[in-house]
């Protein structure tokens, strides 16, 4: 689901006049992300399961502040009062809060302490004390070259922690693809041959494979807040970076960062567009780095999405070919439409996000690998990024459904498959939950400009 900017609708048309006669405001619709006010609170590790994605270890531990949310707050106004509550304990909207346990609004099933609270209505849907009481600006001090994943959270947009039944970060790590956290060392190019390369069995998460940034060269800025985060099989910054030993070569173009773990279960897939190429056999993710988060999901919310633009140096020489670097979205939720193998960006054809991928329109107009790319966007996002000559997506929207109140796990991905060269990027920010949605399954589309 994705909203746009429309005209004034019925309901707030109906609020200004009751504005106008004294009446208290109503929660109309409005586009745009918000921020809601958090304190200190204590992440927990995360929860095993029977998910694609694995079982949950622990991450870093949430330590407070706020979180960005999208929305557009539509739908039926909540009551402009509520009685006084006769019993304290007593769960009269049926919302899993009692006025005892902080339910300021208890005739209202989408104001209580886990909700988010909705920007510019004057009601306080978070029970916080105040209305309209959103921080922004949480990643501002978020280190580039820091190692800490809550604030490669914050650069998403992540800014508020869970804490007390509220809604929020719970937790979040830097991890290898398939989850884990120690590298399987170097790997054989042909199976049944010994292994070569760089790296050591056991070597942790490379750091100069995310980075939170200001931009991603002069064309490419922040969807929100002051920075994104960056994930690459590469450097994960702009330009052209010669990473430190044992790494070897020079990103994006050929840098083996020494590191390798198996792939996320389910991946890789053959792609139907690429017929007579087959890959899903091989099963080792070269110099990949993931960013795995929990989150509690606000209890007025009912879908999640971000925006992610993935950048590869696979174009245009090797358009389906067995080395094909991959982006996955992978999620853990309770919602009936997470899909099979949990990932929730792909393109129109269900293929994962990839040189392959149906989204590959900032380049410059060509025929590779026997098809034709019309490029519509040209090459402007390519400029001081180190992959001028090469390809990207541009801004994406994925949007998923969610189960109100919920703590979903997702685990944004990233690898070389094939190879250890020829990196590919991916950038993240703008996360968002909304109180909208619920219905249609995963969804990724461009963002229009």
């Amino acid at each position: 689901m994705i909203t746009y900017p429309r005209g004034t609708s019925l309901v707030t048309l109906s609020c200004l006049l009751l504005a106008g006669l004294g009446v208290a405001a109503c929660s109309a619709g409005g586009s745009g992300g918000n921020q809601i006010s958090g304190g200190p609170g204590a992440g927990p590790t995360g929860a095993g399961g029977t998910s694609p994605i694995g079982a949950g270890g622990a991450g870093a531990a949430a330590t407070g502040g706020t979180i960005n949310l999208g929305g557009t707050g539509g739908g039926t106004p909540p009551p402009a009062s509520c009685p006084t509550p006769t019993d304290m304990n007593a769960d009269e909207d049926g919302d899993g809060f009692s006025p005892a346990a902080g339910d300021c609004r208890d005739c209202d099933p989408n104001s209580n302490p886990g909700a988010q609270d909705l920007p510019g209505n004057n009601i306080d849907e978070d029970c916080s004390g105040a209305p309209d009481d959103e921080p922004t600006g949480c990643d501002a001090t978020a280190q580039q070259d820091g190692n800490d994943p809550n604030q490669a959270a914050q650069a998403m947009g992540i800014c508020r922690f869970s804490q007390n039944g509220s809604w929020g970060l719970v937790s979040a790590k830097y991890v290898f693809p398939d989850g884990s956290t120690s590298s399987q060392g170097p790997t054989s190019p042909i199976p049944g041959l010994p292994p070569i390369g760089c790296g050591a069995i056991g070597d942790p998460i490379n750091p100069m494979q995310h980075g939170i940034l200001d931009g991603f060269g002069p064309s490419v800025l922040p969807r929100e807040g002051n920075k994104v985060l960056s994930l690459s099989s590469g450097v994960a910054r702009a330009g052209k970076s010669t990473p430190p030993p044992p790494s070897t070569g020079t990103s994006p173009d050929d840098a083996d960062m020494c590191v390798s773990s198996n792939t996320p279960n389910g991946f890789p897939k053959d792609f139907p567009s690429c017929p007579g190429v087959s890959t899903a056999g091989n099963t080792t993710a070269n110099d990949g780095i993931a960013l795995e988060i929990e989150v509690k999901v606000p209890t007025n919310a009912k879908s999640c999405a971000f925006d992610v633009d993935f950048y590869t140096f696979e174009f245009p020489g090797f358009i389906c070919s067995q080395y094909n670097d991959y982006f996955v979205a992978l999620l853990d939720s309770q919602h009936p439409s997470t899909p099979a193998d949990a990932n929730v960006s792909f393109d129109a054809m269900g293929n994962a996000i990839s040189v392959n991928a149906g989204f590959l329109e900032v380049c410059s107009p060509q025929t590779a690998g026997g098809k034709n790319f019309a490029c519509s966007l040209g090459t402007g996002e390519l400029q001081g990024t180190g992959f001028e000559n090469n390809g990207a997506t541009s801004w994406l929207q994925t949007t998923f459904n969610v189960v109100p109140g919920e703590t979903i796990r997702l685990r944004f991905a990233v690898w070389d498959l094939g190879d250890h060269v020829l990196d590919s990027t991916v950038l993240l920010d703008n996360f968002r939950c909304d109180t909208e949605g619920g219905e249609e399954p995963p969804v990724t589309t461009p963002i229009p400009k």
